[in-house]
């Protein structure tokens, strides 16, 4: 499926790892996990398949702006956002978050 990042850290840190010190190594591991199934997911329901992300619906001001989690790691979420543009759905990375924060 296709996707890109809200900001330019994500970016970095999905093409050259750049940033990664930010995060705990467990996290920084599950983002690119987390990007591969993203990337070789034909749609977005496929991600419900799998049962570890917990792929859900935000909920609150989030939710009502479409935001949704995919699980890293027992805390922290990756925060995406599906757009849709005439060629298709393409998902919008938008941030790496502590869910107890």
């Amino acid at each position: 499926m296709e996707f890109r990042f809200k900001s330019d850290k994500l970016k970095l840190l999905y093409t050259h790892e750049e940033g990664a010190h930010r995060y705990p190594a467990a996290v920084v591991k599950g983002f690119f996990h987390v990007m591969s199934i993203i990337r070789s997911m034909p749609n977005e329901g496929d991600l419900y398949s799998f049962k570890s992300l917990h792929y859900e619906k935000l909920k609150g001001t989030r939710g009502k702006q479409g935001e949704r989690s995919l699980r890293l790691n027992d805390q922290w979420r990756l925060i995406i956002k599906l757009e849709t543009d005439p060629r298709g759905k393409t998902i919008l990375v938008v941030e790496i978050g502590d869910h107890y924060k």
